[in-house]
C-alpha cells in the first residue's frame, strides 16, 4: 500500500492523483501468477466491460433464486393488469352518472364492489412483488459479497500489496450494495414498465384506435430525451465510483494510523488531502446527478404535453365525433391510460442515476472477481504431513517487477534443526526470502524445496502449516486474548493457550488485564503496548508448534530485559526446528548456526558469527557500525 505520510505532501499532489489515471483497477500484469488472460499479461481491467456482459453476469447470481424472480414478475404483471382494468371500471361508472337524475344505481353498485375487489387484489399482488424483489435483491447481494470476499483470499499477495485497501473494501461493501439497490431494482422496474406499456397499448387500442395512435406517435420524443441524457451521464457515474473507492482508501489509511498522523502533526494536511479528493468526488458527482436529473423533468414535460393533447382531442371527439366518437367516460379512460403509459418512462428516467451507478459498481466488483488468482495446487500435489524442516534454495532468482531482478542466484541449504540468520541493509531481500518460502510469491528461476519436495509440488495449506511466523508488525484482531493466541491452533485447549503464553512471558501481564484471558481486545490490540502485542503474537506461534520458524525482527518492539526472557523461550522453541531469523540484535544472530549476509539481492557471505568477524568482510563492517556499541 502506498505510504500516505510520504506521498501526500500537498493538496496539489492529491488533486493530481485524483484526476490522473491511477492503477486501482489494474488487477493484472502480476508476474508469476495465474489467472484470466495471464498468457498475455492483460485482463479484464484493461477493457471496458459491456453493459450486456454486466447484465449477464448479474443474472448469473440471480439464477439460483429464479423462483423469486419469476414470482416477482408474475406478481408485477398481475398488479399491472388489475391496475389497468381500474380505469375501465371508473370510465363506465362515470358514464352511469352523467346527467341530472340519470344515475343508474342498480348498475353502479356491483361495479363499485368489483372496483373495490380489484383494488384490494392489486394491492396484495403489489406487496408480493415488493417482498419477492427485496428477498431476491438481498440474497443476490449476499452471494455476490461472499464471492468477492472469498476472491480476496485467493488472489496473489501482489494484488493486495498493489491496491489501496480501502478501495478493495469499498468494492466488497459499497459497490456490492449499490448493485443490489440499483441494478436489481432497476431491472425489475424495467420489466414492470414493459408490461405496463404493453398492457396500456392493448387496452387503448381495444378502446379507440385513433386515440391510441395519438399517444403512441408522441412517445419517441420522451424516449429520445431520456436516452440522450443517459449517454452523457454514464461516464460521470463511472468516474464517481472510482473516486469514491479512492476516498475510502484514503480514509482507511489515516484511520488505521491515526497515532502516526498526530505524532507528525499531520492532521491539517490530512484534512487538506481529504478535502481535495472530496471536492473531486463532489464535482464529478454533481455533474453526474445534474446530467441524469435532466432526463426526468424532460420526459415529464413531454408526457404532460401528450396528456394535454389527449384531453384536447378527446373533447373534440365528444363534441364532433372526430377523430372518434367518444363518451366522457372513454375520454377519462384515455386520460388515465395516457398517464399510466408514460409513467414507466418517468419512473425509469427517475432512477436512471441509480441504475447507472449500479452498473459502474457492478463493473468494479466484476473486475475484482476477474483478478488473477494463485496458481491452483496440482492434482497430485504433496501433503506435508510431518515435515522434517530441510530447506533448500537452488539458484533462485526473483523480481517483483519484470526486468528489475531483486534476488539473484540464491543458494541456501538448511538442515533440519539449523538456525539461519539473515542480515543485511534494508531492501536487500531478507523479507522477500520469507515471502518466497511461504509461497506468497513464486520464483522466477530456480527452485525452493522442503524436505526435497519443490514448493510448487506441495499443497499451499500443508506448506504454510509447516511454518510459524512472527513479524515485526504485530497483528491482533477484535476478540479475546484467548482467541488471539488460539488463532495459531483452533483446537488448542485453555491450558495449552496459557502454557504458550507462559513460555512467551506474556502470562503475567495477561492476568493483570481486567478479565485476564477473556479480555476483549479491539482491532490492533487497543491499549496494549507494542511489546505486549508482540508477546501475544509470539505466544500464538508457540502454540502452533510448527516445524520451521520464520522470525522477521520478532523482538524488535520488546525492551532488552523482556527480550532476554523471550529469547530463552525462543531457544527452547527452536530446539529441533529449522529457523530463519531476520534480525539486527546480537542476541538473535550470534547463536545462529549460519549467518547469511545479503547485499543487493545476493548472498555475499555466509558462516558463523566468529567466522564472519574473522573474515573482515561486509558482515564485520555491519557489525562494527551497528553492534559494536552494544557489547
Amino acid at each position: 500500500m502506498p505510504n500516505p505520510y510520504a506521498s501526500v505532501g500537498s493538496v496539489a499532489t492529491v488533486t493530481a492523483n485524483v484526476s490522473g489515471n491511477d492503477n486501482l483497477n489494474d488487477f493484472n500484469d502480476l508476474p508469476g501468477q495465474g489467472g484470466p488472460d495471464s498468457s498475455n499479461g492483460r485482463g479484464a481491467s484493461h477493457r471496458a466491460m459491456a453493459t450486456g456482459e454486466v447484465v449477464r453476469r448479474v443474472f448469473g447470481y440471480v439464477r439460483p433464486h429464479l423462483v423469486l424472480l419469476v414470482a416477482s414478475f408474475v406478481a408485477s404483471a398481475a398488479t399491472i393488469v388489475l391496475q389497468l382494468y381500474v380505469p375501465i371500471l371508473i370510465g363506465r361508472g362515470i358514464d352511469l352518472i352523467i346527467g341530472a337524475g340519470k344515475v343508474d344505481f342498480d348498475a353502479l353498485a356491483p361495479l363499485l364492489v368489483r372496483l373495490a375487489a380489484i383494488v384490494v387484489a392489486a394491492s396484495v399482488f403489489q406487496w408480493l412483488q415488493g417482498y419477492c424483489v427485496n428477498r431476491l435483491s438481498y440474497q443476490t447481494v449476499r452471494d455476490l459479497r461472499v464471492d468477492a470476499h472469498e476472491k480476496l483470499t485467493r488472489v496473489p499477495l501482489a494484488v493486495i500489496d498493489r491496491h489501496a485497501h480501502g478501495d478493495l473494501i469499498s468494492r466488497v461493501t459499497n459497490d456490492v450494495d449499490q448493485v443490489g439497490d440499483g441494478l436489481l431494482q432497476g431491472l425489475t422496474q424495467l420489466f414492470s414498465g414493459i408490461v405496463t406499456i404493453a398492457g396500456t397499448l392493448l387496452f387503448m387500442f381495444t378502446t379507440s384506435v385513433p386515440m391510441a395512435f395519438v399517444v403512441v406517435l408522441a412517445t419517441p420524443l420522451s424516449m429520445l430525451a431520456a436516452g440522450a441524457m443517459a449517454k452523457f451521464s454514464n461516464k460521470s457515474f463511472t468516474e464517481q465510483m472510482r473516486i469514491q473507492g479512492q476516498l475510502s482508501g484514503y480514509i482507511e489509511e489515516y484511520v488505521g494510523s491515526q497515532k502516526l498522523v498526530d505524532a507528525f502533526a499531520y492532521g491539517d494536511r490530512a484534512c487538506e488531502g481529504f478535502s481535495a479528493i472530496n471536492r473531486a468526488l463532489y464535482t464529478v458527482g454533481e455533474r453526474a446527478q445534474f446530467l441524469s436529473s435532466l432526463s426526468n423533468p424532460g420526459t415529464r414535460f413531454i408526457n404532460n404535453i401528450i396528456y394535454g393533447l389527449v384531453a384536447a382531442i378527446g373533447c373534440v371527439g365528444i363534441i364532433t365525433g372526430f377523430p372518434a366518437a367518444l363518451t366522457v367516460g372513454q375520454v377519462q379512460i384515455f386520460l388515465s391510460y395516457a398517464n399510466q403509459y408514460t409513467k414507466p418512462f418517468n419512473e425509469i428516467t427517475g432512477v436512471i442515476s441509480q441504475i447507472q451507478a449500479a452498473f459502474a459498481s457492478a463493473r468494479r466488483v466484476f473486475l475484482l472477481l476477474d483478478a488473477p488468482e494463485d496458481k491452483p495446487d496440482a492434482a497430485d500435489a504433496i501433503e506435508l504431513s510431518a515435515p522434517r524442516g530441510e530447506v533448500e534454495f537452488d539458484h533462485v532468482d526473483f523480481s517483483y517487477v519484470p526486468g528489475r531482478t531483486l534476488l539473484q542466484d540464491i543458494c541456501i541449504h538448511a538442515e533440519p534443526g539449523m538456525r539461519m540468520a539473515l542480515v543485511g541493509p534494508t531492501g536487500c531481500g531478507k523479507t522477500t526470502l520469507i515471502n518466497l518460502l511461504l509461497r506468497f510469491y513464486d520464483v522466477d528461476k530456480g527452485e525452493i524445496r522442503i524436505d526435497g519436495h519443490p514448493l510448487a509440488e506441495c499443497t499451499r495449506d500443508s506448506l504454510r502449516r509447516a511454518f510459524g511466523m512472527v513479524l515485526q508488525e504485530s497483528w491482533l484482531f477484535e476478540g479475546t486474548v484467548h482467541e488471539n493466541i488460539a488463532y495459531g491452533n483452533a483446537r488448542a485447549t485453555r491450558e495449552q493457550v496459557e502454557a504458550a503464553a507462559a513460555k512467551a512471558h506474556a502470562d503475567t501481564f495477561i492476568r493483570a488485564l481486567p478479565q485476564g484471558y477473556d479480555t476483549v481486545l479491539s482491532e490492533g490490540g487497543g491499549s496494549l503496548s507494542q511489546g505486549q502485542r508482540q508477546l501475544l503474537c509470539i505466544a500464538r506461534v508457540m502454540l502452533a508448534d510448527p516445524a520451521i520458524l520464520l522470525l522477521d525482527e520478532a523482538t524488535s518492539s520488546i525492551d532488552t530485559r523482556t527480550e532476554l526472557q523471550v529469547q530463552a523461550a525462543f531457544d527452547e522453541l527452536m530446539q529441533g526446528r529449522t529457523s530463519f531469523v531476520v534480525a539486527h540484535r546480537l542476541s538473535t544472530i550470534r547463536e545462529a548456526d549460519c549467518i547469511l549476509v545479503m547485499r543487493d539481492g545476493r548472498i555475499v557471505e555466509r558462516g558463523t558469527h566468529d567466522e564472519l568477524l574473522a573474515a573482515g568482510g561486509f558482515y564485520a563492517e555491519l557489525y562494527n557500525s551497528q553492534f559494536a556499541t552494544a557489547e
